[in-house]
Parts: C-alpha cells; sequence; structure tokens
C-alpha cells in the first residue's frame, strides 16, 4: 500500500514507529498490532508505552507479528482522532488504545471494528460497543486507599485533593472515589483541589501556589504518575511546620518517591499508603490484541490488579531505579492465564 506523503508526515510528527516503511504490505500473514496512547507528559505514560513496545518487539522476534506502530499524543481528543484515522487508512489488524475520552471516541472506533479491526481499550476505557476493555478498578483502590489515608490522620484534619490527568477517565473515576469518602468523613476538611497531571513537577507547583493561603494539612490524596514525589518536594521546599512533621501523602507507587518514604521512614517513623496502577499494562494490552487478532477467545471486560507497598514490604521496592513506577511486566503466558482463561 502506498501512503499519502502528507500524510505520512503528520503521522510521523506524532509517532514513534516501528518499521513504518513496511507497514501494511507484511500483514498478509502476521498482523501489525498498533498503539494509541492519549497522553505521554508523565512517568506512568512512558513506562506503559516502554512495557508495549517490549512486549511487541519480543513477539516479532518469535515471528508472532509482521510489524507494530506506536502513536502518542497531547491529550487532546481530536489529535487522537486523527491517529485512529491514519491507523484504518493503513489497515492494522489490532489497536490497543489509552483514550483520551470515554465517549468522544466512539464514532472513530466503531469506524475502526467495522473495517475488521480488533479494538482493546485499556487504562483509560472506552464506552463503544465494539471494543474489549481492559482495566483497573480505580473506584475500588481509591476508596482503599483514602479510608487508610483518613485513618492514618484520626478521621480529622484538613486535606488537599490532587487530582490526575485532566479529562480522562481515571481521573474521574478515581476523584469520584475519594469524594465518596470524604463525604462520610465531616470531620475531615478539603483544603484546596488541585490538577497534578499525575506528573511530579506539575503536582509539585500546583502544591506550592496553594500552601502559602492554606491553614496547616494533614494530609494529600493523589492520583499516582508520580505527582507524590512532587507533592512531598513541595511540602519539603515550603519547610516551616512541616520540618519534621510532614503531612500522610498518598503514595502512588513512583520510585523517587518510596525512596522518599523510605528515608522518611527510617528517620523518624514516617509512614503513609501506597497504591497504584500498573504501567505494565501496556505489555498486557499487547498480547490482548495478538490474542484478539489470532482469533481467540477473549473476554469482553477484564480487569487488572493494582500495586501496593506498605511498611512490611517497603524494604523491597526502596532501591528501585529513579523514575520508574512500581509494576511487574506481564508476559504472555500470564495474559493467557490470568485474563484470557480465568474464567475457565
Amino acid at each position: 500500500m502506498t501512503i499519502a506523503r502528507a500524510t505520512l508526515a503528520s503521522l510521523l510528527a506524532a509517532t514513534a514507529l516501528a518499521g513504518a516503511a513496511s507497514l501494511p504490505a507484511l500483514a498478509a500473514d502476521k498482523p501489525v498490532i498498533a498503539l494509541s496512547n492519549s497522553f505521554y507528559g508523565n512517568d506512568w505514560r512512558r513506562q506503559m508505552v516502554d512495557s508495549f513496545t517490549a512486549a511487541a518487539e519480543e513477539a516479532k522476534g518469535k515471528g508472532l507479528i509482521a510489524d507494530f506502530v506506536v502513536l502518542n499524543g497531547d491529550g487532546s481528543v481530536p489529535q487522537q482522532q486523527s491517529q485512529i484515522a491514519d491507523l484504518i487508512l493503513r489497515g492494522v489488524d489490532a489497536i490497543a488504545i489509552n483514550a483520551a475520552s470515554e465517549t468522544a471516541l466512539n464514532d472513530i472506533i466503531t469506524k475502526a471494528c467495522s473495517a475488521g479491526i480488533d479494538v482493546i481499550a485499556f487504562d483509560s476505557l472506552l464506552t463503544a460497543d465494539c471494543a474489549h476493555t481492559l482495566g483497573f478498578d480505580f473506584t475500588e483502590y481509591k476508596t482503599e486507599q483514602a479510608k487508610a489515608t483518613i485513618g492514618l490522620i484520626g478521621d480529622k484534619g484538613n486535606v488537599i485533593v490532587v487530582r490526575g490527568v485532566k479529562g480522562s477517565g481515571p481521573d474521574e473515576q478515581m476523584y469520584a472515589a475519594q469524594m465518596a469518602v470524604l463525604k462520610d468523613h465531616p470531620n475531615v476538611n478539603i483544603a484546596a483541589t488541585v490538577y497534578g497531571q499525575a506528573t511530579a513537577p506539575i503536582a509539585q507547583a500546583a502544591i506550592a501556589n496553594v500552601l502559602p493561603s492554606l491553614p496547616k494539612i494533614d494530609a494529600v490524596f493523589g492520583q499516582g504518575g508520580s505527582d507524590d514525589y512532587g507533592i512531598a518536594q513541595a511540602f519539603e521546599q515550603y519547610g516551616g511546620e512541616y520540618e519534621g512533621a510532614m503531612p500522610v501523602i498518598e503514595g502512588g507507587g513512583s520510585a523517587d518517591f518510596i525512596r522518599w518514604w523510605a528515608a522518611q521512614h527510617e528517620a523518624n517513623g514516617y509512614t503513609t499508603t501506597s497504591m497504584n496502577t500498573t504501567p505494565g499494562i501496556g505489555g498486557a494490552a499487547f498480547w490482548v490484541a495478538l490474542a484478539l487478532s489470532d482469533g481467540k477467545d477473549v473476554p469482553k471486560e477484564m480487569t487488572m490488579p493494582v500495586a501496593v507497598v506498605e511498611e512490611a514490604n517497603l524494604g523491597d521496592y526502596a532501591d528501585m531505579p529513579q523514575g520508574r513506577i512500581v509494576s511487574p511486566t506481564y508476559t504472555q503466558e500470564w495474559v493467557d492465564e490470568k485474563l484470557l482463561n480465568a474464567a475457565d
């Protein structure tokens, strides 16, 4: 297939592309699998893309696929719509999509399905009927973490709520879960709500901007990605009443935060909670997409586990490389056993 020069140029501007020259001609007997990732601006998303790429390279090396495509966006619906339209024209066999919106992409996804392309929406999901979904139970785990955090501050005090990637499904679900818990604890006051975009520098700046106008903060509700470490840095830089008396900051599984927590725990017994969705889902999504393209029986809805770090296993993660998020690697065998055959 010949790809128009203008289409190719616009695609490459937003794309990390594997084997572009051969797409999709090599797909005659082996599938081409694509990733459409709506947002690339934090550690979690970058690690997720790395996990998808590692799985795809493994599969390509084994001759299981002809090639793969990775497209990263800026968080906007229009750009992701354009990505999907390009993938339809290219005739890829399956698309794994981390969506910018649960609903706004449904029309273009329905067109992809009508073109015979299998779609697996993961992490930030779609509501299109034709798409399979691989998600996390954001409501369950954020409810559990919020309750644990409130318990650590004695069911009273002032808290800051740090939201995640604006407009995303996970942000809406996690925020709703936190608000439902707080509604049942009237002695816990929300002193401020900010957006951290699940990113350390943005979360740090957002907290630093509001701290001077707030009463003493007892806890901070976060959403992960790497916002936890940015929040901690903001309080450390502010100093004052927080020196040696940091608030309970919800951990989101980032290595920098866990290393900080381990040092604080050793110095003064600091404790908190850490729960996070695992960026290794990118690899799991690839294997599910391959299973779909191979015609295997795949459940319509699947749920991934979350990672938990607590005092009992804190030492296991204290030496993680910087810039990483706690996550296992999900192999093809794990996906077959835990997702595809879970109901057997």
